[in-house]
């Protein structure tokens, strides 16, 4: 039976399911978050640009690039699911504004998928260039083994780099509404 299945229950759930969804509700909780940096850097008086640039340690991607690197996990993953080109997004902004509408961007073309355009692909070959070496997936093996784990960690370091800066969240703004 295609899709992921739940031992316990014998529940399967889909590939859609298990991607577009959850891809475009993180991106809408991490658009919520940077709303609240902004608001921060505001009432503190601050250049926003600050907390746009800043990283939890200097040898790590700061919060702008963290949010460039989800959106194109995300995209990048549905669109290799369904089998259909991955857009190319430039990677020029520098606010808050122009990372939310990129984020924007992102969920309008991560649920521009149906479901039986990406469900049945947990075999589909997905062939990536990692460090100028081709590695090859399955679907299956490439969402639930590369993309997704990518994908949440960029944003938990886009969260983690505001919070640690002082920006008021909880995991309640990570988690959002499922």
């Amino acid at each position: 039976m295609p899709g992921l299945c739940d031992p316990g229950t014998g529940m399967t759930i889909s590939m859609y399911q298990a991607s577009a969804p959850r891809f475009a509700n993180m991106l809408k909780n991490l658009s919520a978050v940077l709303d609240k940096g902004q608001a921060h850097a505001e009432a503190r008086k601050f250049d926003p640009l600050v907390l746009v640039s800043a990283r939890l340690y200097p040898d790590m991607l700061p919060m702008s690039r963290q949010v460039q690197i989800a959106c194109d996990t995300a995209k990048g993953a549905a669109a290799r699911l369904a089998g259909v080109e991955v857009p190319q997004y430039d990677d020029s902004e520098k606010t808050f504004a122009e990372l939310i509408a990129r984020i924007a961007r992102t969920i309008d073309f991560v649920r521009s998928f149906k479901p039986e355009q990406i469900d049945g692909s947990e075999e589909r070959e997905i062939v990536l260039k990692l460090g100028g070496r081709e590695v090859k997936f399955n679907g299956m093996q490439y969402l639930l083994g590369f993309a997704q784990p990518n994908f949440y960690f960029h944003v938990t370091t886009a969260y983690d780099i505001l919070r640690h800066n002082g920006v008021e969240l909880a995991k309640r703004d990570y988690i959002g509404n499922p």
